[in-house]
């Protein structure tokens, strides 16, 4: 049976209890090897993830090609970029898939190609529509999900991104709706062999708060369901970064990783403001160490959407973010 509820209630706060009694549950599902929310992801391997590097404490890293996005490299550029600066895995939209495709280069060569570079895909990016209240308006952003989750999969990406997309700003809709519309979402992508992962935007109008996103995600019921949260949008949608501990690792997957400078404000801040992570004054330290304790081994991924990065050559620009996440990396989890 589903979670869903329709209790007019739906949109108040997890109280701390609650959120305290779910972590409980939570833990002994896991314990027990059930078939939990909290169960989506593998357990941490003794010695950390293939690949990482002594000092990573079992972290793994991905470039999000928009921190690239400005210098128009086609997807194949993208993936040499991310290979020859040292990323473990790239994190491509989809419709840069498409416009390969368009151009002759088939997603299944893509797939070869990142097999051939050693990258994984473990999330892409995408924008559609699932959400709206508009019954028709989502129907068709079912549809272009299902086209664009096929596509996601041909180049052998395991989840794909799902905001909050093309809501509107007095468009209001409840917890209890959108968990009922995240749990469709999520069960037509594992029809297809992939999983949508619950996006928070900080600025979004439907949900914007660590807490909200948690709610829907649980509230789907489905043991897939899983959270892509941001360092940039976390702080935006006005959460704490101590909220982190009542989410286990096991539902984080991907975590975009930036920073944003203390000007402008909270209220003015924007995607363009965000910087390189350990350049800003987000509390980098904290999360890390929260994301490590709480069994995270998921993929940091460098989301940067900055232009003067994109008047840079695109090589440097990886190379530079990489190694700024390690040494955040470092310096929050060094003895």
């Amino acid at each position: 049976m589903s979670r869903v509820s329709s209790s007019s209630s739906d949109n108040a706060a997890l109280t701390r209890r609650r959120w305290l009694t779910l972590s409980a549950g939570a833990t002994a599902a896991a314990a027990s090897g059930g078939h939990a929310l909290w169960a989506a992801q593998p357990q941490r391997r003794p010695g950390g993830p293939a690949g990482a590097a002594a000092g990573d404490h079992g972290f793994r890293y991905c470039l999000n090609v928009a921190t690239i996005r400005g210098q128009k490299l086609s997807l194949p550029q993208q993936i040499e970029v991310a290979a020859d600066a040292g990323y473990q895995a790239i994190e491509p939209w989809v419709s840069d898939v498409k416009e390969s495709a368009d151009k002759g280069r088939s997603p299944e060569e893509l797939a070869r190609q990142l097999r051939d570079r050693g990258l994984e895909v473990p999330s892409t990016i995408a924008f559609f529509p699932w959400i709206v209240e508009d019954a028709n308006q989502r129907a068709r952003g079912l549809e272009q999900a299902k086209r664009e989750m096929d596509l996601a999969r041909r180049i052998g990406a395991t989840r794909i991104a799902a905001p909050p997309a093309g809501t509107r700003d007095n468009e209001r809709i409840s917890l209890s709706a959108a968990a009922e519309r995240y749990r469709a979402l999520v069960e037509l992508g594992v029809s297809l062999g992939i999983v949508p992962e619950l996006e928070l935007w900080g600025f979004s109008k439907v949900f914007s708060h660590v807490s909200e996103a948690a709610m829907i995600a649980i509230q789907s019921g489905h043991p897939q369901a899983c959270l892509l949260l941001d360092v940039f949008h976390i702080y935006k949608g006005g959460s704490d970064f101590h909220d982190l501990r009542f989410l286990s690792g096991r539902v984080l997957p991907v975590v975009h990783m930036n920073d944003y400078p203390a000007r402008p404000p909270r209220s003015e801040i924007s995607d363009g403001d965000r910087v390189f992570p350990g350049d800003g004054v987000a509390p980098l330290g904290l999360m890390l160490r929260t994301l490590h304790e709480n069994g995270f081994s998921g993929f940091l991924s460098l989301e940067v959407f900055n232009r003067d990065y994109w008047r840079q050559d695109a090589h440097l620009v990886a190379r530079t973010g990489l190694q700024k996440m390690r040494t955040a990396v470092q310096h929050a989890l060094a003895p």
